[in-house]
């Protein structure tokens, strides 16, 4: 469930808002985009897989963390999603390490 949006590091692009399936973000003028239905968060990371500066923290679980405990350091840091898939700049693709293309290859 989308936890955190750092203000700190986040540049207002509102790509998350747009990639967001359930419109869980309300865009703010000139201030980082606000958590505004995490209730309609169905922890699908495409927020944090589309947010070009880390500033997102979706965590794994899908219940909100109790107020104080939403932490990076609880599952991994900002963009712990991108990097295990290879998303972003000077990152390494981890595609050829996925085997599902078996799936496709098995003869019924």
């Amino acid at each position: 469930m989308i936890e955190i949006v750092d203000a700190a590091r986040c540049t207002g692009c509102n790509i998350c808002v747009r990639a967001c399936p359930t419109n869980v973000f309300d865009i703010v003028a000139d201030a980082p985009p606000r958590i505004a239905r995490q209730s309609d968060c169905q922890t699908c990371f495409m927020c944090e897989l589309y947010c070009p500066e880390d500033a997102l923290f979706v965590a794994p679980q899908i219940e909100p963390m109790p107020v104080g405990d939403a932490s990076s350091d609880t599952f991994g840091p900002f963009g712990h999603y991108r990097r295990a898939v290879g998303w972003g700049s000077k990152r390494q693709s981890t595609a050829d390490q996925d085997a599902s293309y078996e799936l496709l290859t098995r003869s019924h």
